[in-house]
Formats: C-alpha cells, sequence, structure tokens
C-alpha cells in the first residue's frame, strides 16, 4: 500500500501539468476530427495506470458517445502526452470501436 501511495503521489503533479491536460485536449479534438463528431458530443480522455504483467505502466483510454448514444471506445498503450495522432483507429473503425449494450469494462 506505501508503495502505491508513493507511485500515486508521484503520478499526480504530472496529472496536474499544464502539458497533461493540454495533451487531453489535444487527443480529444483529434478524436472528434477522425471521427466527425458533433461539437457537443460526449468525449473522455484519461491516462490510467495498469498493474497487469505485460501491460504499459500508462495507457491513454478514449471513449465517446455519438448522437445515437451509442458508446464507443479504444486504448493506446502510452501515456497520453506522447499520443500522436496517427496513433488513433483509423475512421473506417468507427463502428468496431462500439461497445455492445451491457457489456462491462474496468476502463470507463
Amino acid at each position: 500500500m506505501a508503495a502505491m501511495t508513493a507511485a500515486a503521489a508521484q503520478i499526480s503533479p504530472l496529472k496536474r501539468s499544464a502539458a497533461h491536460r493540454e495533451a487531453l485536449v489535444r487527443v480529444r479534438e483529434w478524436t472528434r476530427e477522425r471521427f466527425r463528431l458533433a461539437a457537443d458530443a460526449a468525449i473522455l480522455v484519461t491516462e490510467i495506470a495498469c498493474g497487469l504483467p505485460g501491460c504499459p505502466p500508462l495507457e491513454t483510454v478514449v471513449a465517446f458517445w455519438t448522437e445515437d448514444e451509442r458508446r464507443h471506445q479504444f486504448k493506446v498503450f502510452k501515456p497520453v502526452r506522447e499520443v500522436a495522432e496517427d496513433d488513433l483507429p483509423f475512421a473506417w473503425l468507427k463502428d468496431s470501436l462500439a461497445v455492445p449494450e451491457g457489456f462491462g469494462c474496468d476502463c470507463c
């Protein structure tokens, strides 16, 4: 527990930095443009830590909702500040990113 608290204390200031906030906004806008989402479409971009073996220490999770209220999501296996526009899925994959009704997920 103490190690987890120490790790959280180290990451926490980074997440509050201007660069981190700017990265979140940048990925949100790239997502809006890539999938041609409405200006008022809900888009959630977050960075999460993963402790599972073989999992990157930090990954970026993006969820968005379309006009028909369908939730879509994808992950980029790197911290949000390292995400590039080319890391996002192709626009034609939009339908495959939809989350089926009732599907449970730990990330969002």
